[in-house]
């Protein structure tokens, strides 16, 4: 709590009040609450209570999900919108280690919200509380699809506002979100299924989902373990790729943003957005390629030297080629020096011919390299860098990739690198004189014969 901006905690305590008085107001006001079944919320409490307690762990510092809110949606059915309030803020009970009390209190409060929307939306829509008739089954799908459709939505939206307001992330990931948003729908499924059993085996029907509910929240935890597997690898070559280059560290890190704000502004898919962030953080990998005393030389390079330069995509492809799941990125890291007009290198490719990747990490890649600081210079400003693009477009950039840059610029903003610190005595030798990314500073070369 204490970490906590003052926005997360008048949010925080918001929701927290928001719960307790949907519950109360429920409870001892609506007049639905007069005989509880607490069989069935002792039952849909613990069912949930046990997912809630072994989520899966996401590429978000300290956030997790789980698979809980299939129990929450059988009682919607079950025991109605008070019910499900109550059987979500079970979440205060989790025994998931190290969770501390203010998320405790913060998971029931939203659980317990997104419980009693959804109950409210089942019972407008025709839906009938309590234990379903085998008969009358097919009356509860369209109710129980709402109510499914709004509870999946406002849960992500909760948890979304608070990690936004606490500082975990910087931008909410919409495309990704709405990934998982379809993935979390299908599994919302169990819900019903649980109902449905309910009608015939009672509470036996929830330890007949128990399995199926730990397999989706151990394909939960594969999913996220994997992505995490690709951006350690990822992370560690770009290491390597930085430490033969003081002044421009971090930047593989910023081109990989800049290039996803442009993939998100034409409007890329998810996983074409994920290819294109790995391609952003690689794109200069081939440089562990090339001799550093060239990368470093400071004035003209000659015939040779600029030669080796111009191999470092090339040199890039050879390194990561056998990365199956770089997929479209290989493209991006081949021929990201490539130019609109076809002046370009390692192969001379011209407007359309230009893979889409590589067009936009182009863009991407010189913006940063202005607004960073140099060694034969000082950072240019975010205009100064967005009036560059624009000179160079059509010529060594597309325009409809500049454009659309600058339209996520003017939105979002860009948070340019500090002050890049002189280069400590032992890193001496490693520190480069000339950025060959840099625009503004082309490359000379001189003839070695």
């Amino acid at each position: 709590m204490r970490g906590l901006p003052w926005v997360a905690r008048f949010y925080l305590g918001a929701v927290i009040v928001g719960a307790v008085a949907l519950v109360v107001h429920g409870v001892f006001v609506g007049g639905r609450f007069d005989r509880p079944d607490w069989p069935a919320l002792l039952v849909l409490g613990l069912l949930f209570l046990v997912c809630e307690s072994v989520p899966a762990l996401l590429n978000v510092r300290q956030a997790a999900i789980s698979v809980s809110f299939s129990a929450a949606l059988a009682a919607v059915v079950l025991v109605g919108p008070e019910g499900a309030a109550l059987v979500g803020m079970t979440a205060v009970f989790s025994v998931r280690p190290g969770l501390a009390l203010t998320k405790r209190l913060y998971n029931g409060a939203q659980f317990a919200i997104c419980g009693y929307a959804a109950g409210e939306t089942y019972l407008r829509l025709g839906g009938q509380q309590g234990v379903p008739r085998i008969a009358g089954f097919d009356d509860l799908i369209m109710p129980f699809a709402g109510a499914a459709a709004v509870y999946v939505p406002l849960n992500f939206a909760l948890i979304a506002i608070m990690l936004s307001l606490a500082g975990q992330i910087e931008r909410v990931p919409l495309r990704g979100m709405a990934q998982l948003l379809v993935s979390y729908l299908g599994y919302a499924t169990f819900g019903l299924l649980i109902a449905g059993l309910w009608a015939t085996v009672q509470s036996i029907s929830a330890v007949l989902v128990l399995l199926p509910l730990f397999v989706a929240r151990w394909a939960f935890g594969q999913y996220w373990a994997q992505q995490r597997s690709y951006d350690a690898t990822i992370a560690a070559l770009c290491q390597a790729v930085e430490t033969k280059d003081y002044y421009t560290r971090g930047h593989c890190t910023r081109v990989s943003l800049a290039s996803t704000m442009i993939a998100e502004e034409i409007g890329m898919g998810p996983e074409r957005l994920r290819a294109i962030r790995y391609a952003g953080m690689l794109h200069d990998v081939g440089k562990l390629g090339v001799p550093t005393k060239v990368l470093q030389k400071d004035g003209p390079l000659t015939e040779e030297e600029f030669a080796a330069i111009q191999l470092h995509p090339m040199r890039g492809l050879e390194i990561v080629q056998g990365i199956d799941f770089l997929d479209e990125a290989f493209a991006g890291i081949m021929h990201h020096h490539e130019k609109h007009d076809g002046t370009g290198y390692p192969m001379g490719l011209a407007a359309g011919e230009i893979p889409e990747f590589a067009r936009i990490i182009a863009v991407a890649d010189a913006f940063d390299s202005i607004t960073s600081d140099r060694c034969y210079r000082v950072a240019r400003s975010v205009p100064v860098a967005m009036d560059e693009l624009r000179k160079g477009a059509g010529k060594q950039f597309d325009p409809v990739m500049v454009t659309a840059f600058v339209r996520a610029i003017e939105r979002d903003g860009w948070n340019p690198p500090q002050r890049a610190p002189a280069a400590p005595p032992d890193d001496e030798a490693e520190t480069t004189l000339k950025d060959h990314d840099d625009p503004t500073m082309p490359i000379q070369v001189v003839s070695d014969r």
